[in-house]
């Protein structure tokens, strides 16, 4: 293995390293009412462990919405994850910026709970993806 190929593999690791990081805080933030943030960790889940799948392709965006396109492009569209893993992650993001951005509006219970199940769902999922890849 190369240096590249080295530095690439780290990357993978520790990107999915933070989404279960992110998916503990989401749990955390849910078991103690605070929904908002639960919901903003349980998105970082979804973005993290697509970076980190991403990574696998030597493919890396900049932006939110780029990460999720190349997903979708790279990952949904042959058909590796779902349309309904495509779906949760669209709908935590657009969760995440309710609750980070609009400041009238509240995010409650079930809400924050239906988006930690998906992430938690997603990360395992991209878990054995990695692994089946070899990277864990």
């Amino acid at each position: 293995m190369n240096e590249s190929e080295t530095a690439n593999r780290e990357a993978v690791l520790a990107y999915l390293e933070g989404a279960r990081d992110a998916l503990q805080g989401a749990e955390y933030n849910l078991a103690g009412g605070f929904y908002g943030i639960a919901v903003n960790r349980a998105y970082y889940a979804f973005f993290y462990a697509a970076t980190a799948l991403l990574l696998t392709l030597d493919i890396s965006r900049s932006k939110h919405a780029g990460v999720m396109a190349a997903f979708r492009e790279c990952f949904v569209k042959p058909g590796t994850f779902s349309l309904q893993d495509s779906r949760a992650y669209g709908e935590a993001f657009e969760l995440r910026n309710v609750a980070d951005y609009e400041m009238m509006t509240n995010v409650d219970q079930a809400q924050a709970k239906a988006a930690v199940d998906s992430a938690a769902g997603f990360v395992e999922r991209c878990a054995a993806h990695l692994a089946a890849k070899g990277y864990l």
